[in-house]
């Protein structure tokens, strides 16, 4: 046999290229370089960058076996090592090394919620299957349903289930990698990488989804229209999907009402298992109540004030806890008894239902725009509505503008990164953190609390007058 690492490996290499997909050997296999070979019986040691050698060992053991043998070497045994423990090596010796690169660091917006588990996941009627088919897909990333395609309104539990695979994962999968991201996140990605005009930072942003074993993305009806973040999202799902890796995704639609979408990612999305999650039902509503006070160790004065509040917000499980937060802030503001008449009196100001002249139930009411509650707001600070979406940050701006981005999110359907377009084009993590800041001090501060009950009131009246 020749001793040559480099001519054994390129003859096993040609192998490769016609047992695997392109794209497969480009992401996998391609990196892998021979280092030495020796030994009794003779291995054959390969290096390999650590995001994929750990995946390489594990996935393509198999492929390289058949490989070796099939290029003429029947006794090689193949190892694929740390490309860091050889240069430790060089170094020890006496002789340089390079700096081995520290992996991309996870964005702050892509990590997981350690609150968004399984045990924290109310089920019911509305999303058993929903649940179900997550559980299988946590256990079994690759081997249950693949991709899993989660459909359904805004606030009814899709995130919570995808950061509830992830952390399942993270926690049982013995090291496998996941990654969680928004298609907004996944875009601001692609875009910053080939801004930057380097093939590198082009190869980090592949290398940082393709090198995961378990994908998964949320709300990807923001692919449509972007044409090419769409086509590199089909050539990443290729690719995770030809490693046997695990995809799941979520939207406000079904795969095939996304009309703006390419036929062939639509047909991918439909490819596996798809379900919906539906508005929960009064029992799963008074459940996800009842859980909030118990972790939150909220004390109640009457029971009733969870039946309340459940019956008067029926499709939206974040809108649910928002009131409930916005009953329990008000009477610890006013020092007041938390009951089921406190509860009427501060929900009759943010999600009426009172009797019509015709002694009926009113209906759902429809929810102001977005636009419109900005409109309010800049009434009620005195701003125009440029200063209210212009990138300053005085105080004077700031807390209106935290205060519009909370009430819309509260009383509208739409999404994060819908909320951050209509306000400057502001990205969905800038949204976020202007609902908590806003949420913090209206729980502390009885004129700002004041202030958003008399904006929440005249939203109500806005929505009343559409009707």
């Amino acid at each position: 046999m020749n001793q040559d690492p480099t001519h054994i490996w390129s003859g096993i290499q040609a192998v490769l290229r016609g047992a695997v997909p392109p794209a497969t050997y480009d992401i996998w296999l391609a990196p892998l370089k021979a280092v030495s070979v020796g030994g009794s019986p003779p291995v054959l040691t390969l290096e390999g960058p650590d995001e994929i050698r750990a995946w390489v060992a594990d996935r393509f053991a198999g492929v390289l076996a058949r490989a070796v043998r099939e290029a003429g070497f029947a006794d090689l045994a193949v190892a694929v090592a740390d490309s860091s423990a050889r240069a430790a090596a060089r170094s020890s010796s006496g002789r340089d090394a390079a700096p081995a690169a520290a992996p991309a660091p996870e964005p702050a917006s892509c990590a997981l919620s350690p609150k968004f588990t399984f045990g924290q996941f109310v089920i019911g009627d509305a999303n058993r299957f929903a649940h179900a088919a997550a559980l299988a897909v946590a256990e079994l990333p690759g081997q249950a349903y693949n991709p899993l395609f989660i459909y359904g309104p805004p606030g009814v539990g899709k995130t919570h289930l995808l950061h509830s695979i992830g952390n399942y994962v993270r926690s049982h999968g013995d090291g496998l990698v996941v990654r969680y991201a928004t298609v907004e996140q996944f875009t601001n990605e692609f875009v910053g990488a080939l801004q930057s005009h380097s093939s590198q930072a082009v190869d980090r942003f592949k290398g940082r989804y393709r090198h995961t074993d378990v994908l998964l993305v949320d709300d990807v009806q923001f692919l449509e229209s972007k044409a090419k973040t769409e086509e590199e999202f089909f050539h990443t799902f290729n690719a995770l999907l030809e490693t046997g890796s695990q995809l799941v995704l979520t939207s406000d639609r079904l795969p095939r009402d996304l009309g703006a979408l390419e036929d062939r990612l639509r047909e991918r999305f439909e490819a596996g298992l798809v379900t919906d999650i539906r508005p929960p039902d009064r029992a799963t509503r008074l459940t996800v109540l009842a859980k909030r006070v118990d972790h939150d160790r909220i004390a109640l004065a009457d029971p009733a004030v969870l039946d309340v509040i459940a019956d008067r917000i029926t499709t939206n499980i974040r809108a649910l806890e928002g009131a409930l937060i916005r009953v329990v802030a008000f009477a610890s503001l006013k020092g007041l008894r938390l009951d089921a008449e406190l509860a009427t009196e501060v929900l009759d100001g943010l999600y009426r239902c009172g009797p019509t002249r015709a002694g009926a139930r009113r209906g759902p009411r429809r929810a102001m725009s977005v636009a419109d509650i900005q409109a309010l707001v800049c009434e009620a600070f005195s701003l125009t509505r440029e200063e209210l979406l212009s990138p300053s940050r005085t105080a004077r701006l700031a807390w209106p503008r935290q205060l519009a981005m909370y009430l819309a999110r509260e009383h509208t359907d739409e999404t994060l990164p819908a909320i951050g377009r209509q306000f400057g084009d502001r990205g969905h993590t800038t949204v976020m953190h202007a609902v908590r800041r806003a949420a913090a001090r209206l729980a502390e501060d009885a004129d700002a609390y004041e202030t958003a009950r008399s904006l929440t009131a005249r939203i109500a009246a806005g929505s009343d007058r559409r009707d």
